[in-house]
């Protein structure tokens, strides 16, 4: 397969994609539906709604105009060469959350071997039965593992910042992308309409606030009043009735307290004052600035923690979860790295 071929048929699994969650019958719809329907069975973050919202997120990326438009910043996909075979080990946090890196191993001509999270290992695997559908060549280039991952060239690992350890450890000798624990920020200047407010809450809310896309800290002017928010996210209230989601709540606001610590209670999400970027599940952090330059300052200091800035001069609110293929975790552009260990002759 060439380049074209290849985004051809990823396009053509974009539209797959898109009929099935938006209820068109095809080929292939009845299976994804019914494993939409039962992810939660496996995982009870993976809701039917949030697994068709990581659905769509992609399905949306996957067309041709959008798959050209990546690609051709890289001149050399075009030039056959010799593939990698390239490890990726998987997360679970938020479904499809690897995604983009198994379309990137894919686009770019090399072969995958992957290990899939045991809180996400159905998802994946089946869009590789429908490449195979599309095109049968692919089921030589997509291999998936539930031991120890091995006959690898480099390798792309996606965990906590503890599994992280382990993968410095174990794939120290390869070349390697290893990522850890980011979160995102939004920065809030008092200035933003009511729908830029009301987008924010799907930044935070959207699949538990689980991925490190979504929103676990607010920075707002000195003075601001957190009512204003609160009452922009009443749409949002309805996570309460999640399990999972209201007995963290309940446990982290029992732990404030026993603590006497001060915080803000919605009814569905607390809001505490707090140094920290990261905010355990039902809470947000929210620190107050002075100048727009201090917030700038401290996101600085913190950028190798950080995943997305949302705000005025960042990613507009609402699209925290809506990255383009392009939108690389940590700052990595995957595509650079496969092309140079290509071009490296490690193969």
């Amino acid at each position: 397969m060439n380049l074209e071929e290849r985004i051809e048929i990823f396009a053509r699994l974009g539209e797959i994609l898109r009929d099935a969650v938006n209820g068109k019958p095809g080929l292939y719809s009845d299976r994804l539906n019914t494993l939409i329907e039962r992810q939660h069975l496996h995982n009870e973050w993976f809701t039917p709604e949030n697994v068709i919202k990581g659905l769509k997120a992609v399905a949306t990326e996957l067309t041709a105009d959008t798959l050209v438009k990546w690609t051709d910043s890289y001149p050399e996909l075009k030039v056959k060469s010799n593939p990698l075979r390239v490890g990726v080990i998987m997360a679970g946090n938020i479904p499809l959350v690897c995604f983009y890196d198994f379309l990137s191993v894919l686009i770019s001509g090399n072969y995958l071997v992957a290990k899939t999270s045991s809180k996400d290992s159905e998802l994946i695997p089946y869009i590789s039965e429908i490449l195979f559908g599309l095109k049968p060549e692919f089921r030589e280039k997509i291999e998936f593992t539930d031991g120890t991952l091995s006959n690898f060239d480099v390798v792309i690992a996606t965990g906590s910042n503890n599994s992280s350890r382990y993968f410095e450890y174990y794939f120290n000798k390869y070349p390697h992308i290893i990522r850890k624990n980011r979160t995102s920020v939004a920065v809030i200047n008092g200035e933003e309409s009511v729908t830029e407010l009301k987008d924010l809450g799907d930044d935070i809310f959207l699949y538990f606030g689980l991925g490190c896309r979504n929103v676990s800290k607010l920075f707002v002017p000195r003075g601001y009043d957190l009512k204003t928010l609160i009452e922009k996210w009443t749409d949002y209230s309805v996570i309460i009735h999640h399990r999972k989601y209201a007995n963290n709540y309940d446990f982290n606001k029992a732990v404030y307290i026993v603590n006497k610590e001060k915080f803000t209670d919605a009814g569905y999400l607390l809001l505490k004052e707090d140094e920290s970027l990261l905010s355990p599940v039902a809470v947000i952090h929210y620190e107050y600035f002075d100048s727009q330059e201090d917030v700038r300052q401290i996101i600085d200091i913190q950028k190798d923690s950080i995943q997305c800035v949302i705000g005025r001069e960042g990613i507009p609110f609402g699209h925290a979860q809506a990255p383009h293929p392009w939108d690389y975790s940590d700052g990595i552009d995957t595509i650079q790295f496969l092309l140079k260990k290509k071009s490296s002759g490690i193969c």
